[in-house]
């Protein structure tokens, strides 16, 4: 029986909370910090942690853990928005970096299937890395923010797939033609059983529970681990790898079992689990198997690993990309955006380390390729995409239009009419009369909750590119936003702020880079009553001098009650005022008095 050592338990976690924490502040995944904690921290370095048998049964079952969560978070939807481009990218993105990888190895005597192990390695690549550095550089609303995720999405999965492959060969222990044939059947019947399970009994089974009214969090919770564990062993009996079967159980839980509300819920339990308790652990005991030798012994292989990385990942995904239309410059950007590695590459060598696949130096040299890499994507993505704003080629995605606003109230209405006029606009309200009549009137309304991911998935949030959130209440105009910016991504945001509101909600507002509706802190009451009532009058001025919304406010807000609701461009365009905005020479700002 395996003793639990806990001291040694709380030194790893501890070891991981750091090092997690400071490679975030640093800008990089948490996965960084905890690999180099415990390269410095194990055996390698200063020997201060060890490896054992409890750690590495909670490790293992860390990675099923992560492995689902990485599923539940993949939207197949998502994918689709990328479409051509988004394959072509994670194509040459894998198989370029594949082939380098592979035949290095080969060159330097290792085994064809020490090769393909470490081709996989180094073809896939990393979507937290990405996730984190397109909303700081402010690229969600790009194009190339699209291809990014896709391509991170579809190398990893096709990773998997010819993962799962080596494995179901590794397993049988024979290259025969009969077992080849016994390993794909098995491999085969395994996706079949899964596909039924994952497409009829899971949304009879979330069917039954809604039914019944088993939403508590804990029964969901115990019943996504047996889940998770049921497809692992699923997967292990076919001569799979378990967390190919968790990849699979993840994949079919986000779209089959929970409601987006309840899934949310009980995601982020599974969250902090996974990411958050037995994850970190796996990966600092992955820097325990390091050994610093290679620097010494086998540094010409490491140099050439990093370097065929690197250019094999750029290089594959400017070439594949040429026939989408949109330049080999933004298929460069792309491949520097997909240069880093992440948890499925570590887990992958992991496994073929566990297997005798791979060396200890050659597992080391996977791990030194993941954190070099991953250190490359903020340097090169913030060069590259600079350099295309700078040529005009940074293009915004056409996928994302139109304008969801929160508040069918008489301001928000009148705006949203306004808007309508050239855009898709639709309203959310909890007040039912309210969304009767901007429905009566012309405008798409829609009774929800605006503070439920639901009422958000029935207004096609995922494809809006504007958010406004008018209601009379600021905190629920901010948590809102917040959620149109955590759960749908959506680029803008703009939040209507009362005067009565504190340094806390402006903080919120920054946090999110949100912007302020009118440019400045507005009551809607009075204005709502106006707009009723029919008593305001509604004005144009034509701009000669540029100036911020802020400053035309400042100096128009004077001496008289007026409130700017929108900008009209050249060609008659109209965009909401808010306070991130610069009005231009020749454009006009439409107030109420």
């Amino acid at each position: 029986m395996v003793e639990l050592n806990i001291v040694n338990l709380l030194m790893v976690m501890a070891a991981a909370w750091l090092g997690g924490i400071l490679a975030k502040r640093m800008g990089f995944p948490a996965i960084l910090g905890e690999l180099l904690i415990g390269i410095i921290l194990g055996p390698a370095l200063l020997a201060v942690l060890e490896t054992s048998a409890d750690l590495d049964i909670l490790a293992e079952v860390g990675i099923l853990f992560l492995m689902a969560y990485i599923g539940m978070e993949i939207n197949f939807k998502d994918l689709g928005k990328a479409s051509w481009a988004g394959l072509l990218a994670a194509v040459g993105g894998f198989v370029v970096p594949f082939a380098l990888g592979y035949y290095t190895i080969l060159h330097f005597g290792g085994t064809h299937i020490a090769g393909l192990f470490v081709g996989i390695a180094v073809g896939v690549t990393s979507l937290a890395t990405k996730s984190r550095i397109l909303v700081d550089l402010k690229l969600l609303d790009t194009r190339i923010a699209y291809v990014l995720m896709a391509g991170a999405l579809i190398s990893d999965t096709l990773a998997l797939i010819i993962f799962a492959g080596i494995i179901g060969y590794v397993e049988a222990g024979s290259i025969d033609t009969a077992g080849l044939v016994w390993v794909a059947g098995k491999a085969i019947l395994f996706f079949f059983i899964a596909l039924l399970i994952g497409i009829y009994l899971f949304p009879l089974l979330g069917k039954l529970l809604t039914k019944a009214k088993l939403t508590s969090r804990t029964l969901l919770f115990t019943i996504l681990i047996i889940m998770v564990l049921g497809f692992s062993e699923l997967a292990e009996l076919a001569g799979l790898h378990g967390i190919l079967g968790s990849f699979v159980a993840g994949l079919f839980i986000r779209d089959s079992v929970f409601s987006r509300q309840i899934l949310k819920d009980v995601s982020a339990v599974f969250h902090d689990i996974s990411i958050g308790f037995l994850a970190p652990i796996f990966f600092v005991t992955a820097g325990f198997h390091v050994t610093l030798d290679v620097f010494q012994t086998d540094l010409a292989l490491l140099i050439l690993v990093i370097t065929g990385a690197v250019v094999g990942k750029i290089l594959g995904t400017t070439l594949f990309y040429l026939p989408s239309g949109y330049g080999w410059r933004e298929g460069f950007t792309i491949g520097t955006g997909m240069n880093g590695r992440g948890a499925v590459e570590i887990i992958i060598a992991g496994i073929g380390l566990q297997m005798n696949i791979i060396s200890q130096e050659i597992f080391s040299i996977l791990v030194f390729m993941a954190i070099s890499t991953t250190l490359t994507v903020p340097v090169f993505l913030t060069w590259t995409t600079n350099w295309l704003k700078k040529r005009g080629e940074l293009v915004k995605q056409d996928a994302r239009n139109g304008y969801l606003i929160l508040g069918a109230n008489p301001l928000g209405l009148y705006i949203a009419k306004q808007l309508a006029e050239q855009n898709e606009v639709i309203l959310i309200d909890y007040n039912k009369d309210l969304v009767n009549e901007a429905n009566a009137q012309g405008v798409k309304a829609i009774y929800g909750n605006g503070l439920r991911e639901d009422a958000f998935e029935e207004a096609n949030a995922l494809n809006k590119n504007t958010f406004i959130a008018l209601t009379g209440n600021s905190e629920i105009n901010l948590l809102s936003a917040q959620l149109a910016y955590n759960s749908f991504y959506i680029p803008n945001r703009i939040v209507l702020v009362s005067p009565v509101e504190n340094g806390v909600g402006l903080n919120l507002l920054e946090h999110m880079d949100a912007s302020s509706l009118f440019a400045n802190k507005t009551d809607m009451v009075p204005w709502s009553y106006k707009i009723s009532t029919n008593n305001f009058e509604e004005k144009l001025e034509k701009i000669e001098k540029e100036i911020s919304t802020r400053n035309w406010f400042k100096n128009n807000a004077k001496n008289k009650d007026i409130l700017p609701i929108l900008i009209l461009d050249e060609n008659g365009i109209k965009r909401p005022f808010h306070y991130k905005d610069i009005i231009k020479p020749k454009e006009s700002v439409v107030y109420l008095q």
